[in-house]
């Protein structure tokens, strides 16, 4: 049975503090020094989208902005659900202390 992931669209989120995201053509790569995790992210809007997570008040938001059609977004919170679950991204500090 596959796992259904689930992220917060409606909460705040950014790169976790360990993480360094490097551009590259294909799209990016994500490197976590904490737990020296690599990922690829293989969609120039899905970089767009977790680059400015920190500069949006909730992902939903961020993935709005990005220019993503509402009958699209599920697709986008799907890879930052993955990105979640490895830890790539974290709940930020302001949408947790409002």
């Amino acid at each position: 049975m596959r796992r259904v992931l689930i992220v917060d669209l409606d909460a705040g989120w950014q790169l976790h503090p360990q993480v360094a995201l490097r551009p590259e053509p294909f799209g990016a790569l994500l490197y976590h020094f904490g737990t020296r995790k690599l990922s690829f992210l293989k969609n120039v809007t899905i970089v767009g989208i977790v680059k400015s997570l920190a500069d949006h008040p909730d992902a939903r938001t961020a993935i709005r902005a990005a220019g993503v059609e509402d009958d699209r977004i599920d697709i986008y919170a799907r890879a930052l659900a993955t990105l979640a679950e490895s830890k790539m991204i974290v709940p930020s500090a302001v949408s947790s202390a409002a």
